[in-house]
């Protein structure tokens, strides 16, 4: 089985922290996915790439291009890693923007690692008071690890992040497998039932041989 993980990045400099942070989830993600030893697509949104697109979908209605193939990879993934930088205690106007494109109803179920990168710690809860409620309304399914990092997250000894990035992954990857599990064991059951059917059908007779349900009553109160 290949899993589609679709990366969504939307730092606005190159290279950017945002970026950097995108990178250490995906690859902690697909190893996390892989040790089943199934394979794993990551597919990369650079939102910054798409930003006059975006402009141009949110004033027509009608993505197209480049960036209707990014919404794709978007919704056609079985999995999510996004991350922005923190602009007003929030996320940026850019993230949001691309993502007003997602259409309704198109993320239902999906499992997300949400992340988002900052100057300072004090920001640190902008994934709980705007990420989270965000895909929660996209009726996504977040993980419960969030990761921010901060500039010094990003220096020479720091574990913490390191320890966040993996928490989060072997979150996803839960979620993930099994999802996969419950919808392979669903096609199974269905299958099954199937089968049993059609062996029921053949061996049954015609349903036409029932006796209908006013005869019986009819015949109950002869009897009686």
């Amino acid at each position: 089985m290949t899993h589609a993980l679709t990366v969504v990045s939307a730092g606005l400099r190159s290279p950017s922290s945002t970026r950097m942070l995108a990178d250490r989830l995906a690859q902690a993600a697909r190893v996390a996915l892989s040790r089943t030893g199934d394979d794993v697509e990551v597919r990369v949104v650079e939102v910054r790439d798409h930003a006059h697109a975006v402009v141009d979908a949110l004033l027509t209605g009608f993505p197209t291009g480049a960036l209707r193939d990014a919404l794709h990879d978007v919704t056609s993934a079985d999995a999510l890693v996004v991350v922005t930088p923190t602009f007003q205690a929030s996320y940026s106007g850019l993230f949001k923007s691309f993502m007003d494109l997602v259409e309704e109803g198109t993320l239902r179920g999906m499992p997300v690692i949400l992340g988002a990168t900052g100057g300072t710690e004090r920001h640190s809860l902008v994934i709980e008071h705007a990420l989270r409620p965000l895909f929660s309304h996209l009726r996504a399914a977040p993980v419960a690890t969030g990761v921010y990092a901060a500039t010094s997250d990003f220096g020479e000894g720091s574990d913490a992040l390191e320890v966040r990035v993996s928490r989060a992954a072997e979150d996803l990857a839960d979620l993930v497998l099994g999802r996969a599990a419950r919808v392979d064991a669903g096609a199974r059951a269905r299958a099954g039932a199937g089968a049993v059917s059609e062996r029921a059908g053949t061996a049954g007779g015609d349903v036409a041989d029932v006796t209908p349900f006013e005869q019986l009553l009819a015949r109950s109160g002869a009897s009686a």
